[in-house]
């Protein structure tokens, strides 16, 4: 019985939203990473607790450093309500802290990372912000990875590593960017109601992932409006392949969809 009150939707749209996630996570493993992947975690401050959890895993089983990057943004109270509504974290105080340092008290507290091998920033808004300081932060400690393994919020994913190859983009030595979500997000719907395939606590409300995977294709397109470099060059040219296109272009002209969202206020 899948448990979320969002309607069920067409299998088009099921097919559509399910491309457009599977393509924006970016996950360039078929399984978890071993020590030999990387040299550095680099987890970007989100509200999506599989993702975290993965990255604690991580750090936890091969004792890679792991540097945690972000302030207090736009997005940060997604992670305070996060963590309030998880059944074990939810005595880690949140309000007016950075999301680095909460995701620290996971790592360490609950995972059992030795704080020695964790790293945070703490002072990053955004994605373009999270690698730019995270750039500044790993030259002062002179900090220079072969091989570093991003991991961030699926539905960002694949931005975020073009962030990060935009930072790095010119320098004489930079490291082999490595994507890794945590998990690839699969939705599913059946007479009466859609809802994620993993049933786990801290994933997004359908309609928030929704319009979330939505509104990463306009930011990651090379033009005028978008991040790339014709654009505000935020990113590194993407290539998006036409199914992916096709996708969105599904999602975005679903009139029924819309007025879903719509109900929902978003």
């Amino acid at each position: 019985m899948l448990t979320t009150t969002f309607p069920a939707l067409q299998p088009t749209t099921i097919d559509a939203i399910n491309t457009l996630g599977e393509w924006l996570s970016h996950n360039e493993f078929a399984a978890p990473p071993a020590v030999c992947d990387g040299e550095l975690i680099i987890l970007a401050g989100n509200a999506v607790i599989p993702t975290i959890d993965a990255a604690c895993a991580l750090a936890a089983n091969t004792e890679l450093p792991l540097l945690i990057t972000g302030g207090i943004g736009h997005s940060t109270t997604f992670l305070y309500a996060a963590i309030a509504k998880h059944p074990r974290y939810n005595t880690i105080p949140t309000t007016g802290r950075a999301e680095a340092a909460i995701i620290k008290d996971i790592a360490t507290e609950f995972w059992k990372v030795p704080a020695e091998k964790v790293l945070t920033e703490e002072k990053s808004t955004n994605c373009g912000e999270n690698a730019r300081f995270t750039y500044d932060l790993m030259q002062t400690r002179q900090i220079e990875p072969a091989r570093a393994i991003i991991i961030q919020d699926p539905t960002m994913q694949r931005r975020t590593v073009a962030t990060f190859e935009r930072v790095w983009q010119g320098q004489e030595r930079f490291p082999q960017w490595r994507s890794w979500p945590g998990f690839v997000p699969h939705v599913v719907s059946d007479e009466t109601h859609t809802a994620f395939s993993l049933n786990e606590k801290g994933l997004w409300p359908v309609e928030r992932y929704i319009s979330l995977v939505l509104g990463e294709i306009p930011r990651i397109r090379d033009d005028a409006q978008g991040y790339g470099p014709h654009g505000r060059d935020f990113i590194t040219h993407v290539d998006i392949p036409a199914d992916v296109t096709h996708a969105w272009e599904i999602l975005a002209n679903d009139a029924a969809l819309a007025q879903l969202m719509h109900e929902r206020g978003l």
